[in-house]
C-alpha cells in the first residue's frame, strides 16, 4: 500500500495532502509556485486559499525560509499563486 505524502500549510498550520497544498520557493528573491515540486532548495506549503495565504505572510513563510523576507518578494506570491491554482484545477 502506497503512503500519501502530508504535508502542514505555513498559513493555518492544518495538514493536509501534498496534492491538495502548493509549494512555494525563493528563486532570485522571489516567491514562486512549485507546482510539480521539483525545485530545487527549500520549499513551503500553502492552502491556495486568499486567509492562508495572508496569515503565511505574517511569519510563516520567513519561518520556513529561515530569514527575513524582501517586501519585493512578498508582493508578487499572491498573483502567482492564484495563477498557479487555476492552472491546477484547484
Amino acid at each position: 500500500m502506497k503512503r500519501i505524502p502530508v504535508r502542514t500549510c505555513v498559513g493555518c498550520r492544518k495538514t493536509a495532502t501534498k496534492a491538495d497544498l502548493t509549494r512555494l520557493v525563493l528563486r532570485g528573491g522571489a516567491l514562486v509556485p512549485d507546482p510539480e515540486g521539483r525545485e530545487p532548495g527549500r520549499g513551503a506549503y500553502v492552502h491556495p486559499r486568499l486567509s492562508c495565504l495572508e496569515a503565511a505572510l505574517h511569519g510563516g513563510l520567513a519561518r520556513s525560509f529561515r530569514g527575513k523576507l524582501s517586501k519585493a518578494a512578498l508582493s508578487t506570491v499572491d498573483f502567482r499563486l492564484s495563477t498557479s491554482s487555476e492552472s491546477r484545477n484547484v
